[in-house]
């Protein structure tokens, strides 16, 4: 029980860098576009943890069921990072943000379905009071779904099944070599999308990437919100469930609204406020297990 807790609470940790750095981010990719923002993010990412491997883990081996398992979890991150970045140029962030978020619905389907595990009455309700919550604080207007929000949701379906599957292999594997295979495997492919997409002189625009606000939010974002973040997820979620995991990762928006209100000062409004109260009461309602009455009459010993 105790591992739990301290293992929910490094993941609320992993949630508190994603939606503090989100400013970051930001003023990052309106000089770089995101794909070659993404490629190098991650690539320096893998490249401090391989420092650490190459210092401090030399006896360190890499095997062929390893890289397939971190290749796996790294298509998930790319296809979520990649189909919210399509989606955003077709719907509103706030969509888009209200759409990523319901991943945390998603979850403990996938998690029925494909690690056979049911999740508890709590979670399942804490879940759904937190996508009300998280509906609240993100959309400002009628919600109208269009062909990007549908991509938006391959990216919040990815998401999910990169929680699940990391679920999966976590114990069967080095946690830091899953984890440098993962980021490698996003940044190889945010390379190749990249340079069809965007043309290889966007994707290799070392003018741009030499900045030092773009530099800064690469090597910045790529040692906390993507090696740390990443390992910290990859080591931890052997000792909670994915449901618990996907409502804790919900509370990245809310720390994004927050990180905006203190630098920006881009106040939430009461609505807002009150969908950051619901997914703060649904995550505590995951966290809930009402208590087991003893049986009052004697039962035989044998």
């Amino acid at each position: 029980m105790k591992k739990s807790f301290a293992a929910d609470g490094g993941l609320l940790f992993v949630a508190f860098i994603w939606g503090s750095t989100f400013i970051v981010v930001q003023n990052a990719i309106s000089t770089l576009v995101p794909l070659a923002y993404n490629a190098w993010r991650f690539l320096f990412g893998a490249i401090f943890l391989i420092l650490w491997v190459v210092i401090f883990k030399k006896d360190a081996k890499f095997s062929i069921p390893l890289v397939l398992s971190g290749a796996l979890l790294g298509v998930f991150l790319f296809v979520g990072y990649t189909f919210q970045t399509v989606g955003l140029l077709y719907t509103t962030s706030s969509k888009a943000a209200f759409i990523t978020g319901l991943s945390v619905i998603l979850v403990p389907l996938f998690s029925y379905f494909i690690l056979k595990i049911k999740p508890a009455a709590s979670v399942a309700s804490g879940a759904c009071l937190a996508a009300i919550g998280l509906y609240l604080l993100t959309m400002t207007g009628p919600l109208k779904l269009n062909a990007g929000d549908g991509l938006v949701f391959i990216c919040a379906a990815a998401f999910g099944l990169h929680i699940i599957f990391t679920a999966k292999v976590t114990n069967q594997y080095s946690t830091l070599l899953l984890t440098i295979v993962q980021l490698l495997t996003v940044s190889i492919l945010s390379f190749i999308s990249g340079t069809f997409i965007n043309g290889p002189e966007k994707i290799f625009n070392f003018h741009a990437l030499g900045r030092p606000d773009v530099l800064f939010s690469c090597l910045f974002t790529a040692f906390f919100a993507t090696s740390m973040a990443f390992l910290l997820q990859t080591a931890l979620q052997k000792f909670t469930t994915p449901s618990h995991v996907g409502l804790i990762f919900i509370m990245e928006p809310v720390f994004a609204a927050i990180t905006s209100a203190v630098w920006e000062h881009e106040y939430m409004s009461y609505t807002g406020a009150i969908g950051c109260l619901l997914i703060l009461l649904g995550m505590g309602l995951s966290e809930w297990r009402p208590k087991k009455h003893k049986k009052s009459h004697k039962t035989s010993s044998y």
